[in-house]
């Protein structure tokens, strides 16, 4: 038997992993494939019974593993992002979720045949989204900077007030007649809010004042964040029932917002943590998924969703951003990006089961028509809202610039470069002198440190893709790369070494690589690099046609030319670096150094562009 469990809870994580993987790879939300894979390992195949698996565990598991997954959520949450838009964020989470609420709770009683008091709580149930998914659909449609916010900040803080709700309307229907009912309801509701907030703001700020003034070692702040956060829960939960998701809330906001408390690598742990009990809890839910129930509902499911989808969410929507800045496109889009996610799924399953030994039994089907739920909007908005958003032009463009760290006399030529090549490039440097000489030659540019809390807030990372370190000095690229990292991966962080191969220590070595890639081959650095254009060098762009091919083009230059980019048919940047494989071909795009001394008579079916940056000067148009 206990073999037979060890199969299961292997089987659960290599599947989990694999459908995050392949969530990547086709640029789908991961929600589906957990979904699908639950769905095949539970109620089709048999395999998996996770009530079975962890018995009376199993609610615990998943209370503590949704308490975990906003709390990551919640760390997130700067009000510096929604300034401006935070009357929207309010609104949507106040009397907009209630417009929800209402219009799904009176479609289940007309389209179903609910009772009103499942209808109702089924209303509060799934007016909730949540980051399990939106944040993975926000990857996938790259809207625009505005929805993007408003989507994540309403994830988040929606979940806890959803929840809320119903356990609101879960005391009401226990609670016998309507007079004792009501003053029963309002009396939890202020208890819930009162417990929640409180040992959230709390132990958000004991936390936070303890690493800010270093009473917990480094090195045991993930440990300190688990405990804390599972003990806020439990206890806020001990005092009131659903409090505890109020309190995590809370507390990952109050952190997020806190001055001088750096909670990088505490985020950073607990993403890992999130995906991993996100992919989790998605398939053992969806394995306890009865498909006769969800099958037996018949045609009142799709009216169901056809309610939700397209008249809750519009109106909500329409009510909520009345008044507002947000344009009709922007409008258009949050109205149709509401899908449903872990915290509908967990509290759904809950609620049936208590219900259901109350002597309700309608409620055993909020479990399937919360899947059927969570399923249709998931599957429905993550197809359509990428052709949708650039329909209506609010989406970002496909990231293909960089952020080029350095404002010397080589980040700015090969700035230039990439610039009249049609690459968007933003150029950040410490130093006033070359910032401003950047700014002269029309190059963007960001005066201060690029790795500060500032930068992270005045750097425009829309339509970038990566990183290009090119400071004079080694450590300060490594730390750019560090810092970066997270953002765009190690793949789009390429460093320009301070010296060539031959002379790089092992451990310089290993640094640069554990952190990004090398930059322009193993002789390139920056020195040489800097000393090269000082003598005269230059940076050219050369179009490589039938006539003049990379062959001729090696034969033509030999050594003299070093190659930095080339840019293929579909205007893709490929940056050359260490170890890189590029085969460009008749059609492409070549951006190389040319060592003074060069002839530089263009050849037939050549398209040559020469950048000395002598001749970058206020107002000069290459």
């Amino acid at each position: 038997m206990n073999e037979y469990k060890l199969i299961q809870i292997s089987g659960i994580l290599v599947a989990a992993t694999a459908c995050q993987w392949l969530a990547w790879r086709v640029k789908i939300p991961g929600i589906v494939f957990l979904l699908i894979t639950g769905i095949l390992a539970g109620p089709v195949l048999g395999f998996l019974n996770p009530e079975k698996m962890m018995g009376d565990l199993f609610f615990p598991f998943v209370s503590m593993s949704v308490a975990l997954i906003l709390f990551e959520g919640s760390l997130t949450l700067n009000f510096a992002q929604i300034r401006g838009l935070h009357i929207v964020v309010r609104n949507m989470v106040s009397y907009g979720m209630l417009v929800t609420w209402i219009i799904t709770a009176l479609a289940a009683r007309l389209g179903l045949g609910l009772s009103w008091q499942i209808s109702v709580l089924l209303g509060a149930i799934t007016s909730v989204s949540g980051p399990t998914v939106i944040v993975p659909m926000l990857r996938t449609v790259r809207p625009n900077h505005n929805i993007a916010n408003i989507l994540r900040w309403e994830g988040i803080i929606v979940d806890p007030i959803g929840a809320a709700m119903a356990v609101l309307a879960y005391e009401f229907i226990m609670s016998g007649s309507a007079q004792q009912a009501m003053g029963h309801t309002i009396l939890v509701f202020v208890r819930l809010v009162a417990i929640g907030v409180t040992i959230g703001a709390i132990c958000g700020y004991g936390f936070g004042m303890a690493i800010r003034k270093h009473w917990i070692p480094e090195f045991m702040h993930n440990l300190f964040a688990i405990s804390v956060v599972l003990g806020a829960f439990v206890f806020s939960n001990h005092l009131q029932h659903e409090s505890g998701l109020v309190t995590v809330t809370v507390m990952g906001i109050w952190l997020a917002n806190m001055k001088d408390v750096p909670m990088g690598d505490i985020l950073d742990f607990k993403e890992h943590i999130s995906m991993l009990l996100i992919s989790v809890l998605f398939i053992m839910l969806a394995a306890r998924l009865n498909i006769n129930e969800l099958l037996a509902l018949g045609w009142g499911m799709s009216f169901l969703f056809i309610a939700i989808q397209f008249l809750a969410r519009s109106m909500n929507i329409m009510v909520s951003s009345i008044g507002s800045s947000l344009t009709w496109p922007e409008r258009h889009m949050l109205a149709w990006i509401a899908p449903r996610g872990i915290v509908a799924a967990a509290i759904s399953a809950f609620f049936a089961t208590q219900l259901e030994k109350a002597g309700y039994p309608d409620a055993a089907v909020l479990v399937p028509l919360t899947f059927f739920i969570i399923i249709s909007t998931v599957l429905v908005q993550s197809v359509t809202a990428r052709p949708i958003a650039l329909w209506l032009k609010v989406a970002e463009p496909i990231p293909n610039g960089f952020i080029i760290t350095g404002a010397n006399r080589l980040a700015r030529a090969i700035g230039k470069a990439l610039m009249d090549l049609g690459f968007q490039v933003q150029l950040a440097d410490t130093g006033w002198d070359q910032v401003m000489k950047a700014k002269n030659e029309g190059l963007p540019t960001y005066f201060g440190n690029p790795v500060s809390e500032h930068a992270d807030r005045h750097i425009q990372l829309v339509g970038v893709r990566g990183v290009l370190a090119l400071f004079p000095h080694e450590a300060a690229n490594v730390a750019v790369a560090i810092h970066y990292r997270l953002e765009f991966g190690a793949d789009e962080i390429y460093i320009l070494p301070s010296r060539p191969e031959e002379n790089r220590l092992t451990a310089d070595r290993m640094s640069i690589q554990n952190h990004g890639k090398i930059l322009f081959g193993k002789t390139a650095s920056y020195p040489a690099m800097a000393t090269e254009l000082a003598r005269g060098g230059q940076i050219i762009t050369t179009k490589l046609t039938e006539k003049f091919t990379l062959e001729q083009f090696t034969h033509k230059h030999g050594h003299r030319a070093m190659l930095l980019f080339a840019v293929d048919k579909t205007n893709r940047l490929h940056v050359y670096a260490h170890d890189c494989q590029i085969n460009p071909e008749p059609g492409w795009s070549l951006v190389y150094m040319l060592k003074n001394g060069e002839d530089n008579h263009v050849v037939k079916g050549e398209d040559k562009h020469i950048i000395n940056p002598d001749r970058l000067k206020k107002g000069y148009n290459v």
